[in-house]
């Protein structure tokens, strides 16, 4: 699953139990797959599910039967599985073998758990049955279960269905063994109205007309495989395929948005045959879709069904009108994403939740390896630190979680897909594959393949493969890196140079945010270190302590090529001198350079000005992204001072003074034959110069946005995000009314979705204030509501929290089931306020289990960090300003 993504600082506020404060002798000991959780009774083991279901939408229900062959384990006078919401009408089980008389038991459900049994009179014998069982269930409107979408058109409002069953949600529409070990095949048949598509994970087989204005399509047996991976979507649909290696890949999207898709669809066949050939294992289903559907989730924006991948459309379709370049790069990392899980996840899947990372973290890198790999022109290597900075946003505070964690309930499960499984399990896979080589790296993930297809693992089965492929050590570094939480942070101490090398001493601290003394944990940590123009050397860091030599007499970077998960803090003078010779450092070690300089500064290990330092050494010229991650970080800081608009105003003169010589080096206009990275780099800097006030970037944001009747090229397609943005955050009354216009007459789900998103990210409180109440309406769409409510609170963090609270009935209903211990509590991240953190604490206290507050604490962290930046760091920013005005 590819979940859904947000700011830097909003990914700080996801996980779990507070981190101790004293360091273990050795990481916990890994499970195995004999321990695998389980919350149902382990007596029985289905092995296949004939599955029938019809839909009735306009009445928002199912009815449903299964016919589900089980094997008894041993003699047990119950059978439980778990269901939700359902109905039962009837039960019966008989014998597999068809002889013997059905046996009808009494059935009591029990909704707290999710479970119903089915007791009988005397205990069952062991061995093969089939349990029949007719029911009814719920059709939702959040992604959940089977849910409605109900989008606009130019032919007028249609209604679509889909599933979304990961993690726990399969049990919403098919009474099953709801958890990923539960291994099983199935046969699916839908009943849906006439002349619409049905899609599920394998090819239909049969299509009869009823006569009564509904057709039965059967599906093919699936092979065996978890129940969160089935799927059926249903709707006015077009399908374009295209071949690969053997496979029908196709794309499916509403009615006339077909051609939206095409990029997605030849970007899947490149991608499926590359996963062919570096996984050894061909992909065996007979074809493989691409599900796209309007709106939203809070939780996810795509979900790997095998062989039905399913994508929002604002993930999916590139719509010529308002797509970008950053959105082309993302439809296809998001689709290398779902396709690496067709192997890691679908194939193999993990045992528990525990170790979803498995899926997650390496479906992050291995579609981060195959878009640098088949795009390099896009220079995506370089975002593998950004991806590292999410994760480590997240591990600095006392509330994060190990890559591989325990995971009890359903919540929890549901709160472990976080920055933390995605992209701290990517940096570690990238670190290890670094250390034992590509080719070794990839002939254990070939051999891992081969001998769990169809089963499930644990995280020490696929480390057994690789340190067999690579005949060196992994499994401690591995276990050191995913068995504990925290980043490892190495102190380096140069000697001057010698015979032509540098020799540094390393000490392994621990970096973090809000625990300043802690006792460090211990990793070995794999170091790479290399001097500008020499050769990288290598070593582990062990017990604390290392040493090594570096061909070269000039400024040394610790983590060259950026592979290593940790935080590098250097000696003044040695950042001194990486100041000095700054732009000759590769541009990925320039990144993750400021990065650290950033992160140390923030925390108090060195001066905060030190960035800024960095920033004015950095060439105009420089890599596309080492000035997009300016900008970023340039925002980030500018919040900071929100509130204090005198010292603000002299932080933003400064920024806009380095920012605007870049922007005239790329203009408002797309040059011929221009850099892809370069079209993103413009389209950041316009809402980089309009948050920070920039008026000539406002002003012709304003111009542009009021010719655009007049002038098709005022707002061409790959400015348009970017200009209306700016336009809409420095809006006033009758700007909002205009905006507001738009989104009510536009008849284009994707644009129309985009327009509400636009209104709620104006700075005037009392339009926020107006986009919060259109929230709670019915007119933006069921799932639009819930992500305008997130996006006033990016400007307005305590009123969008306060708010949603208030109004929370009614804002539960607009998130989906799985979102919402961490959605409210997200809302108030990006507060100041220490006030706030009693009034997330309150809520966490009243609506959310206590074993499920990870989210809360984690806010509540990020607001204490927060407020001590602005209180401790920024004096250090003013006065370095007063001598560096710009």
């Amino acid at each position: 699953m590819r979940r859904i993504l947000v700011s830097a600082v909003a990914l700080a506020i996801a996980t779990a139990c507070a981190a101790s404060t004293a360091a273990p002798a050795a990481p916990p000991a890994a499970m195995t797959r004999a321990d695998t959780t389980t919350q149902l009774p382990r007596n029985v083991r289905p092995t296949h599910y004939d599955v029938a279901i019809a839909p009735q939408d306009g009445a928002l229900t199912l009815a449903g039967k299964a016919t589900i062959t089980l094997d008894v384990l041993e003699a047990t006078p119950t059978i439980t599985l778990n269901a939700l919401d359902m109905a039962f009408s009837s039960a019966s089980l008989t014998p597999a073998n068809g002889g013997g008389r059905a046996l009808t038991p009494r059935i009591a459900v029990d909704a707290a758990a999710q479970t119903a049994t089915f007791a009988f009179d005397k205990p069952l014998a062991p061995g093969a049955y089939k349990l029949a069982l007719e029911y009814t269930g719920r059709i939702g409107t959040q992604a959940n279960g089977l849910f409605a979408i109900d989008y606009d058109t130019k032919a007028g409002r249609k209604r679509a269905l889909f599933t979304q069953f990961e993690n726990s949600d399969a049990r919403r529409v098919i009474p099953s063994w709801d958890e990923p070990a539960h291994k099983a095949t199935f046969t699916l048949e839908a009943t849906v109205p006439t002349g619409q598509m049905a899609v599920s994970n394998m090819p239909a087989t049969s299509t009869t007309d009823l006569g009564n204005g509904t057709t039965r399509i059967a599906f093919a047996p699936s092979p065996r495989m978890s129940t969160y991976l089935l799927f059926l979507a249903v709707g006015d649909f077009e399908r374009a395929t295209a071949p690969a290696d053997g496979v029908e890949v196709g794309v499916v999207t509403q009615s006339g948005a077909i051609d939206q898709a095409r990029f997605a669809l030849d970007s899947s066949v490149d991608v499926l045959r590359e996963y062919n050939d570096y996984f050894g294992v061909p992909y065996p289903l007979p074809k493989l879709d691409n599900v796209a559907s309007p709106g939203g989730s809070q939780f996810f924006s795509a979900m790997e069904n095998w062989g039905a991948i399913f994508t929002f459309e604002h993930t999916l379709l590139l719509d010529p009108s308002i797509s970008t370049q950053s959105d082309k790069q993302r439809v296809f990392s998001v689709a290398a994403h779902e396709i690496a899980h067709q192997w890691f996840g679908d194939l193999v899947t993990m045992s528990w939740w525990d170790d979803l990372w498995l899926n997650e973290g390496f479906a992050t890198w291995m579609a981060s390896r195959t878009t640098d790999k088949l795009h390099p022109e896009w220079n995506t290597r370089l975002e593998s630190v950004g991806s590292r900075e999410a994760a480590m946003t997240l591990d600095a505070v006392a509330t994060t979680h190990p890559v591989v964690q325990h995971v009890d309930t359903v919540e929890q499960a549901s709160q472990a897909f976080d920055a933390i499984t995605y992209q701290k399990g990517s940096a570690v896979i990238r670190m290890l594959e670094g250390y034992v080589g590509a080719d070794a790296w990839r002939e254990g993930v070939r051999n891992y393949m081969k001998v769990h297809a169809y089963g499930n693992t644990v995280s020490d089965d696929l480390w057994r493969e690789i340190q067999a492929a690579a005949g060196k050590p992994v499994l401690d570094i591995a276990h050191d890196f995913t068995l504990q939480p925290g980043i490892p942070m190495l102190r380096v101490k140069a000697a001057a140079c010698s015979d032509g090398k540098t020799a540094l001493t390393l000490t392994q601290d621990e970096f973090t945010r809000d625990r300043p003394g802690k006792a460090p944990l211990r990793w070995r940590v794999p170091v790479i270190a290399q001097a500008p123009g020499g050769e990288p050397v290598r070593t582990i860091v062990e017990g604390g302590q290392g040493r090594i030599d570096v061909p070269g007499c000039g400024p040394v970077v610790v983590n060259a090529g950026q592979s290593g998960y940790y935080r590098t803090l250097y000696e003044a003078p040695q950042f001194a001198a990486i100041r000095k010779d700054f732009a000759r450092l590769d541009p990925i070690d320039q990144l993750g350079v400021m990065s650290d300089a950033w992160a140390l500064g923030m925390t108090g290990l060195q001066s905060p000005s030190d960035y800024l330092d960095l920033v004015k050494v950095t060439p105009r010229d420089a890599d596309p992204q080492i000035w997009r991650g300016i900008a970023s970080t340039l925002r980030s800081l500018d919040a900071y001072y929100d509130g204090d608009a005198a010292r603000q105003a002299k932080f933003r003169a400064f920024a806009i003074a380095q920012l605007s010589p870049v922007f005239a080096r790329v203009g408002w206009n797309v040059a011929p034959g221009e850099a892809d990275p370069v079209k993103i780099l413009r389209t950041d800097l316009i809402e980089a110069l309009g948050a920070l006030g920039d008026r000539k970037i406002v002003d012709e944001a304003q111009r542009r946005y009021a010719a655009q009747d007049r002038d098709p090229q005022a707002l061409p397609g790959e400015l348009r995000r970017s200009v209306l943005g700016v336009v809409a955050r420095h809006a006033d009354a009758a700007t909002w009314d205009r905006l507001h216009d738009a989104a009510r007459e536009e008849k284009t789900p994707l644009v129309k979705d985009e327009l509400y998103a636009l209104l709620s990210s104006t700075q005037d409180p009392a339009l926020a204030q107006r986009a919060l109440e259109l929230a709670l309406s019915d007119e933006p769409g069921a799932t639009n509501s819930a992500s305008m409510i997130r996006t006033v609170a990016s400007l307005h963090p305590d009123l969008a929290f306060d708010f949603a609270v208030a109004h929370r009935a009614q804002v539960d209903s607009k998130v989906d089931s799985t979102s919402r211990a961490r959605y409210y509590p997200r809302l108030a991240n990006n507060s100041l306020d220490p006030a706030m953190i009693a009034k997330v604490q309150a809520y966490a206290q009243a609506y959310v289990a206590q074993s499920s507050r990870r989210a809360a604490e984690t806010a509540m962290a990020n607001i204490a960090y927060r407020a001590k930046v602005k209180q401790e760091r920024l004096p250090a920013i003013d006065a370095w300003l007063a001598k560096h005005p710009k």
